[in-house]
């Protein structure tokens, strides 16, 4: 059996080792170990550099996707939440606690979809521990000047912080350890799950701590004031809105939204971040640009550190899911109002050329301007991608044009990732502050406080290719204008809304944090931020099919704009390239024909279901079709409802490995009790 004491006691190898033999023995001169390790600060750093990977991981490494933006194709999943959909059976909820078995005991890299967060692993807990006794011992020797001691605990007391709000995402109440714990003490190594509330008072204080004392600039993409404050900042809301719509017992969620305000408006006061660079630099360039990106990634073929994310925005590759309309239908005109009252001209329409020039510009840099059947859906995402990759594709394969290069392909790509940006810093605060004020007596929100966050974002520069095309930047918001977009919003309030636990615990958004909730869904597609904002809202049962349709269809087209193999369009039985209603030569991804036929289908706008039909000759070209009657949303192929999420699913089942490990203890030790699973699991 393996035991607890493995998964509290792994860390670094190169710290564990542990000089053999007589303690009389003298310590090594040229080989690193525990004794003279902690000897600089130039060793802390590289220490703490140990975990950037698993949590500033931006576009991850090679193949690697944990924690990276859900664009990857071949079975990997995507985001887990209402704004996606796939072909096939819809990704799951996990359907008991035996199908789940998260634990690890090593400083890994762990993701689970479902819960958007880490498995059941305290190695990296005690990384922060070992850190900060070791931080101590350098203290009391005089190895570290005060600053850099408060610096450096500041920047342990933060990671500890932060792994303890993914546990506590991923599993609710969990074990809560400050120190290293002795491999001799069973009792504290199998301790009971302590409350969240609890661990979240704690983690609040480690990050209250860390932004008093870390450095505002450590140098280039190192923990300074920024991310501290703004990755605080998003874990103090995610608790705070939790405690409230979930009724937590115990809970005090007035006290972390009032500290994930103050730690954003500390980000805020430090004047040095500002929205000053485009959404296709932000993500496609190879280099930082501007002062919007808090964290950045970089990644060089030079140094060997590439990814993969820009592949799969590339129209010849697979998504692992795209866009539904139910996510298609909340974006802002830019006029600031929704689409039923815009008066954008064209803001009705749903295609997909339209909604680039009448919808906010970030939804032309984040859906390609074409719908697209090559790219395993039919609105594939190109966020994280440059606009020339897309363009090398096209003209490599349908105009003769140059080769594609290498850096759009396969693991080799090295645009950089802003791992941590301004755009949440201030969406935090505002929300923050505004749930302040609808439910604890805060102060109101006020249009400084609009014009300071939502609107700052809004003024970001178009790039030259956005202004070419006609973009406008969109209208601000106002107060009065959230109430205006409120009463006319379809999905505000609708019937969805009444089957989530939000709305069972007696709670509706105001059309003022209806309104922020709606900006960060714009800003932060497919980046995993709605799968974690839907959780902690007790809204997740707005991705049950069956009770909202509008997650079951996507992108919308018109025969107009699609191509079709017909036998019409063939010359001798082949293809004619130059006929121009036979799209294979062209800009255009998407052709019907005999594969097609019987399988794809359109969501009308009257509400019909049409699916392709007709027959194919023997070379393949098809005859008799019913193309002229496709004008809808596409309905992905074999499209099966996901089993409806419970309220268990809120949080992952304890892994039945530890429950079982608990079980076992106990039996052989009265120190010890089994562990309890949670609800519904």
């Amino acid at each position: 059996m393996k035991k607890i004491s493995i998964l509290l006691f792994s860390v670094a190898a190169l710290i564990l080792s542990s000089c053999a033999g007589d303690f009389l023995e003298r310590p090594s001169k040229t080989t690193m170990n525990d004794e003279n390790f902690w000897s600089s600060e130039g060793n802390i750093r590289l220490f703490v550099n140990g975990g950037f990977t698993n949590y500033f991981c931006g576009y991850y490494s090679g193949w690697s996707y944990n924690y990276a933006p859900g664009v990857r194709g071949d079975g990997a999943n995507s985001e887990f939440s209402d704004d996606v959909l796939k072909s096939g059976t819809q990704q799951e909820p996990y359907v008991a606690a035996t199908s789940f078995n998260g634990y690890s005991t090593s400083e890994s890299n762990t993701f689970y979809s479902r819960s958007q967060s880490c498995a059941w692993n305290f190695a990296w807990v005690r990384k922060w521990n070992l850190l900060i006794e070791r931080l101590n011992m350098m203290n009391e020797k005089g190895i570290l000047t005060g600053e850099a001691f408060n610096h450096w605990m500041g920047v342990a007391r933060f990671l500890r912080g932060y792994e303890y709000s993914r546990l506590v995402l991923s599993f609710g109440d969990v074990p809560y350890y400050d120190a290293v714990i002795d491999a001799e003490d069973v009792a504290t190594q199998y301790k009971q799950r302590d409350s969240r509330v609890m661990v979240m008072t704690k983690v609040k204080e480690d990050f209250e701590f860390a932004m008093q004392n870390v450095r505002t600039d450590d140098g280039p993409n190192f923990i300074n004031k920024g991310v501290v404050g703004t990755i605080g900042s998003r874990w103090m809301l995610m608790e705070g809105t939790w405690e409230k719509y979930h009724k937590t017992p115990g809970g005090t969620p007035q006290v972390f939204l009032q500290a994930a305000q103050n730690l954003a408006k500390a980000v805020m006061d430090l004047g040095i971040y500002k929205f000053d660079t485009s959404v296709k630099d932000l993500f496609g360039a190879t280099s930082k640009i501007g002062n919007e990106t808090i964290f950045y990634r970089s990644y060089s073929a030079a140094i060997s550190v590439r990814h993969c994310i820009a592949t799969y925005c590339m129209p010849q590759y697979g998504q692992g899911g795209y866009a539904n309309f139910n996510h298609l239908e909340s974006w802002i005109c830019n006029d600031g109002k929704v689409y039923t009252i815009s008066d954008v001209p064209n803001a009705k329409s749903w295609k997909v050329k339209d909604m680039d020039l009448t919808r906010d510009p970030r939804f032309e840099s984040t859906f390609y301007d074409e719908p697209n059947s090559s790219a395993g859906g039919n609105l594939f995402c190109w966020k994280f991608i440059d606009r020339q990759g897309p363009e090398y594709y096209y003209d490599n394969a349908y105009h003769g044009g140059p080769a594609i290069p290498s850096q759009y392909g396969g693991a080799r790509n090295e645009n950089g990732a802003p791992v941590i940006r301004y755009a949440e810093t201030v969406l935090n605060y505002i929300e923050a502050k505004a749930e302040l004020a609808a439910s604890y007596g805060g102060p109101a929100v006020t249009q400084a406080d609009l014009d300071a966050s939502i609107n700052a974002i809004r003024q970001r520069p178009l790039d030259a290719h956005a202004t070419a095309l006609g973009l406008k930047k969109t209208a601000p918001l106002t107060l009065a204008l959230a109430e205006q977009n409120a009463a006319a919003d379809p999905q505000y309030n609708d019937a969805v809304y009444k089957v989530t636990l939000a709305y069972r615990n007696g709670f509706t958004p105001s059309p003022l944090i209806w309104e922020i909730r709606r900006e960060r869904r714009m800003e932060f597609f497919n980046e995993h931020v709605r799968a974690t904002d839907i959780r902690r809202w007790g809204e997740m049962e707005r991705m049950n099919n069956e009770t909202n349709p509008k997650t079951t269809y996507g992108v919308y087209v018109s025969h107009e704009d699609l191509g079709e193999d017909n036998v019409a369009y063939r010359v001798d039985g082949k293809t004619n390239m130059g006929d121009p209603r036979y799209f294979g030569s062209f800009k255009k991804q998407f052709t019907l024909g005999r594969g097609n036929l019987n399988a794809f289908r359109v969501h009308t706008l009257d509400g019909r279901t049409i699916t392709y039909t007709g027959t194919a000759d023997a070379s393949g070209a098809v005859t008799g079709t019913n193309f002229n009657e496709l004008d809808g949303f596409c309905i992905p192929t074999n499209f099966v409802n996901r089993q409806p999420i419970e309220e268990n699913d809120y949080l992952l089942p304890i892994p039945t490995s530890v429950v079982n490990q608990y079980s076992q203890k106990a039996e052989v030790d009265s120190s010890v009790q089994p562990i309890q699973q949670n609800p519904g699991w």
